[in-house]
């Protein structure tokens, strides 16, 4: 089963039959093109690649143009190959829209995380601060690091300041809470990595 690429418009609320406050995460999903069909007789495996987003032809490759004047579409800003077990029953140029989550409950969506730049552990890793009285001098920073004499090291994958944010990042199982079809709106329960007006790409649980 394909998915789609879309774009995270921002978070409101819905209410359950219970009255109940539920917090959703707002994306308009689609509608995207299929760019290519790969089979495995040709490629050596079954895949669609889909397209999304318009971008204008003069800031396109020309090989990218053409791979697009192949499809039959307009040039497209953000492009995604999923690959499938069967041969794809999709046809170049097609349009894919939020049909393909029929009978769907839950999705997992992928984005980027928001970067937040070089971030100390506290904010990075949620590590308690120090006492801040009495002399104390590491309110915010680090406490020992090292190790007694052997092995005498930091050992990897300690909580140390660093880059924060800025990665791939996927939530998964989210519950579908409503679909609008004719504005291309898949809402989902929780939230989504990513900042608003961000590309996000969904697919169906497994």
């Amino acid at each position: 089963m394909i998915g789609l690429i879309g774009k995270k418009l921002g978070m409101t609320r819905r209410f359950d039959d219970e009255g109940r406050s539920v917090p959703v995460t707002v994306i308009q999903a689609g509608p995207c093109v299929v760019t290519q069909v790969k089979t495995a007789q040709h490629d050596g495996y079954n895949a669609v690649q889909v397209g999304f987003g318009a971008k204008k032809a003069k800031n396109t490759p020309l090989p990218m143009q053409g791979h697009f004047r192949k499809a039959g579409c307009d040039p497209l800003r953000t492009l995604c190959e999923y690959r499938l077990d069967a041969k794809p029953e999709f046809a170049l140029g097609q349009t894919v829209g939020l049909d393909v989550f029929e009978g769907a409950e839950k999705v997992d969506v992928t984005g980027t995380t928001r970067g937040r730049g070089f971030s100390g552990r506290i904010r990075r890793h949620g590590q308690q601060r120090g006492p801040a009285a009495h002399g104390s001098k590491n309110v915010r920073e680090s406490g020992g690091t090292g190790m007694h004499e052997e092995p005498g090291r930091v050992l990897p994958g300690h909580p140390m300041p660093g880059q924060y944010g800025n990665k791939q990042e996927t939530k998964k199982n989210l519950k579908i809470v409503a679909i609008d079809k004719e504005r291309n709106l898949l809402l989902v329960r929780g939230s989504v990595p990513g900042h608003r007006n961000g590309i996000v790409f969904i697919r169906r649980s497994r």
